[in-house]
């Protein structure tokens, strides 16, 4: 087994990395540093210092003997701000470094936090799983169906743990809803409504002209595995662009989604799903849709989510909710879920929520309010660092949530289609159309390989 040096690991990252861009064979890691007990620190880096990485930063350095090395930003205009927090909290200031392949090769860091935005997120993700690094990447964890599956396959490859920033996993409240349906209280669940109906993103897109990028942005790096674009300052909105993300149903709706699977037992993906809807409210150019009305065909049960950004009297739960034993005005709340069983209704909210069930009477038959859970899930990614035990938010279930917000918007992309999926082999049915959205077209030495 070759020792992976940080010139090696570099040599085969960057220009040249024909055993990361070709899918020949994949670059052997070392068995990584990590720490064995509690007693040993666990020293982590950060890439991509937004507001998101900046938050998880700081959550992440209060657990106990976890100390951030590096943050890794391209943008100049961010991450300043990070390491100064940073080096309040653990006494020591983090490295700021501009390309994460600096990070990965070196050996001191267990494991990586990926804050970037979507497109990065596969690509960064196997790097680190090979290079020995274990991983915490936020949600949505792949831009593309084909690319979670290679996540997979590099973290079970590697015997690394990949945790999705999914937290509802981690939430004691998701459990106590999973045991209630599971123990037959709600009926037979017939139809299941997922909301992620918001007031954000909406109204109208201004073009911008092409420029050059600003100084201290390495607008390449920005890029990475995404088409060969020009700066546009407009893209910095990286949210609103098919090329960085998928979207409100991929930065929001992946939370309601992922929940609802894992109350209701983590069901593979359904065989059917179709799609209504467009740019309804605000007639502009903007990609994506400001309404979206998905349906899944389980077989056994049917599920919808409805997905938009034209509502600014639909709301987030609020903190007064998240951080106490408080429940959502469910009417007015965007995030919720509602899960319809034979005998009783279950009203479900995510990051803190709870749940209450309904019964024919009208009155609440049982309850259990929630609590934002980031206070259980960023520490359980250390315990398994440690432990070398699966994560709550775990690459793979977090793959068949994330299949659910592709695969609708895979739907609405090719005209509002119904798309028959077939989930053993995770390709769609008689249509090469739909089955092109798989694997995106990567760009020069920032490709995931067919064999990690």
């Amino acid at each position: 087994m070759p020792r992976m040096t940080r010139r090696r690991f570099v040599s085969l990252s960057a220009g040249g990395a024909a055993a990361l861009t070709a899918g020949t064979a994949a670059l052997t890691a070392p068995s990584p540093a990590r720490a064995a007990s509690a007693n040993e620190k666990v020293v982590l880096a950060l890439v991509g210092a937004g507001g998101r990485g900046h938050d998880l930063a700081l959550k992440f350095a209060k657990v106990e003997n976890v100390e951030f090395k590096y943050v890794c930003e391209v943008n100049e205009a961010r991450g300043a701000g990070t390491v100064k927090d940073l080096a309040e909290v653990q006494g020591r200031s983090p490295k700021r470094i501009v390309d994460m392949r600096n990070v990965f090769a070196d050996r001191d860091v267990h494991g990586v936090v990926i804050a970037t935005p979507e497109h990065w997120h596969a690509l960064a993700t196997i790097w680190a799983c090979q290079a020995g690094k274990d991983v915490y990447v936020e949600k949505t964890p792949s831009l593309t169906i084909w690319e979670g599956r290679k996540m997979i396959e590099a973290a079970r490859k590697y015997k690394r743990i990949v945790q999705v920033g999914t937290q509802n996993r981690s939430a004691p409240y998701a459990a106590s809803a999973r045991e209630f349906i599971k123990s037959g209280q709600l009926g037979k669940v017939v139809h299941v409504k997922v909301y992620n109906l918001l007031g954000v993103g909406g109204g109208l897109v201004s073009p911008q002209a092409d420029s050059a990028a600003p100084a201290g942005l390495n607008w390449d790096l920005w890029l990475g595995p995404a088409p060969e674009r020009p700066f546009n300052p407009g893209r910095m909105n990286w949210y609103i662009w098919w090329d960085y993300c998928g979207g409100t149903l991929s930065g929001d709706g992946i939370h309601q989604l992922d929940l609802t699977r894992m109350v209701l037992g983590d069901p593979p993906p359904p065989r059917v799903t179709y799609t209504a809807g467009g740019r309804l409210a605000f007639e502009d150019k903007h990609e994506m849709p400001d309404m979206q009305a998905i349906t899944y065909d389980y077989g056994t049960f049917t599920m919808t989510c409805e997905n938009g950004t034209f509502a600014p009297y639909l709301k987030k739960i609020p903190p007064e909710v998240r951080f106490s034993d408080k429940f959502p005005n469910w009417p007015t709340t965007g995030t919720r879920v509602e899960i319809y069983g034979t005998k009783r209704l279950m009203y479900l909210g995510r990051h803190g929520g709870g749940w209450q069930a309904i019964g024919e009477d009208g009155k609440i038959a049982a309850q259990d309010p929630g609590y934002f859970p980031d206070k259980w899930h960023q520490p359980n990614f250390v315990d398994c660092i440690r432990s070398r035990q699966r994560a709550n938010g775990d690459i793979e279930q977090a793959h068949m949530s994330a299949c659910l917000v592709h695969m609708g918007n895979i739907a609405y992309r090719l005209g509002n289609q119904r798309v028959i999926f077939d989930p053993k082999t995770e390709t769609f049915v008689g249509n090469d159309a739909a089955n092109r959205f798989l694997k995106p077209a990567y760009r020069k030495e920032y490709r995931v390989p067919d064999e990690v």
